[in-house]
């Protein structure tokens, strides 16, 4: 919660950004304030276009069929900053700006790019206690390892264990 809260911008691509702008504007999740209150950009070859078509009034449109989840029929506050999300075109352009750090969240494609062009100044990973046997690799794009220095681990009462690493 602390990280996400220390954030200046969350950045995305165009598939997670319509799946998040479904999802955070009515989420009642101990995590929605900070991705509904802080900016948003977003990469796509789209351009603006992806801004036109965010549906911010929640994937679950009916009340009844908000029971037992973490949605609500209602906008939550700062639900409306995903309409004010804006297209970006360089991560490096981003990372001049003064702020605090930012956030990206997508897929393992997105992730690569980042990685492969040296933009990730800190890795924040989530390892869960379970073995799926597949999955998409994030630094299969490095042209020469990448030595990490750990920073931070961190064990959760469940058995997620976070791991903090900046490159040496």
């Amino acid at each position: 919660m602390e990280t996400v809260w220390n954030a200046s911008l969350h950045i995305m691509g165009s598939r997670t950004f319509h799946d998040m702008a479904a999802y955070w504007p009515t989420s009642t999740e101990v995590f929605a304030p900070p991705m509904n209150q802080i900016p948003k950009a977003v990469f796509s070859k789209q351009g603006t276009a992806i801004l036109k078509a965010v549906n911010t009034t929640g994937a679950l449109k009916d009340a009844r069929a908000h029971a037992g989840t973490e949605q609500s029929a209602e906008l939550q506050p700062g639900g409306e900053s995903w309409k004010e999300a804006y297209v970006a075109e360089e991560v490096a352009k981003l990372k001049a700006q003064d702020g605090k750090s930012i956030i990206p969240h997508s897929g393992a494609s997105f992730a690569r790019n980042l990685i492969a062009m040296g933009l990730v100044d800190q890795y924040d990973l989530l390892v869960y206690p379970i073995a799926l046997g597949k999955g998409l690799p994030i630094f299969s794009d490095l042209a020469v390892p990448r030595p990490l220095k750990l920073l931070s681990s961190k064990v959760f009462p469940r058995g997620s264990v976070a791991q903090i690493y900046r490159p040496k």
